[in-house]
């Protein structure tokens, strides 16, 4: 189903979390909790000055083990980074399957809400622009290697299952309305922990009028 694969592409976005071996149940909790930790950290002094010392302090563990996880600072907030977008991609599937949209808007309102309960809800996930994230990564990160773009992926599911026209100008047109989400949905959040309900409304307005003007003109 392309609603899954939406879940599946991010899986394989970013370098790997871990420098070592295969990773195991203990192991993974291990790295979970310096996530934690260094999400900690970042809402309250931002990423610039995050350092790996920071994380093993806030966690309770020694710098040797953020090293065995993660060599350096840019490795761990691509990891923090990648988590985050993935659990926010996970968010998006889970609401679509609870809510089974009967409309293309529906659906994308199910993206939307989504990322605004990530700012919410989600450590570390305001200082993470969404958009900068899919299109380069964090300053100093060597580049890799992406996969489709969550829009792309969207866009398949939109076509898919709502019957919206495929191809690359809905996919651009969901990119348009990723950069209006992230521009405004991110402002809604810079003064108030909850989201200032006059940018995020808007937002939503901005979106559906954009999209609706193209694939739903008569309502």
């Amino acid at each position: 189903m392309p609603i899954n694969d939406l879940v599946a592409a991010q899986n394989t976005v970013g370098a790997p979390l871990v420098r070592t071996e295969p990773i195991q149940e203990r192991s993974a909790a291990r790295i979970d909790a310096l996530l934690d930790a260094a999400a900690e950290v970042v809402d309250e002094i931002g990423f610039d000055r995050l350092t790996t010392a920071m994380v093993a302090e806030r966690a309770g563990a020694s710098i040797g083990t953020v090293y065995r996880y993660f060599p350096d600072r840019i490795v761990l907030l691509q990891a923090l980074r990648d988590r985050a977008l993935l659990r926010y991609r996970h968010s998006v599937v889970e609401a679509i399957h609870t809510e089974s949209p009967e409309h293309w808007w529906n659906a994308v309102e199910c993206a939307i809400d989504a990322f605004v309960a990530m700012f919410r809800t989600e450590p570390g996930f305001r200082i993470i622009r969404f958009t900068d994230a899919e299109r380069s990564g964090l300053p100093g990160e060597e580049e890799v290697e992406r996969t489709a773009s969550f829009a792309s992926q969207f866009a398949s599911i939109l076509s898919e299952e709502f019957g919206l026209p495929a191809g690359e100008d809905l996919a651009f047109r969901l990119e348009i309305v990723v950069e209006i989400m992230d521009g405004l949905i991110n402002r809604a959040f810079l003064d108030d922990p909850m989201g200032d309900p006059r940018y995020i409304d808007e937002a939503r307005i901005v979106a559906r009028e954009y999209l609706e003007r193209r694939y739903d003109p008569k309502g």
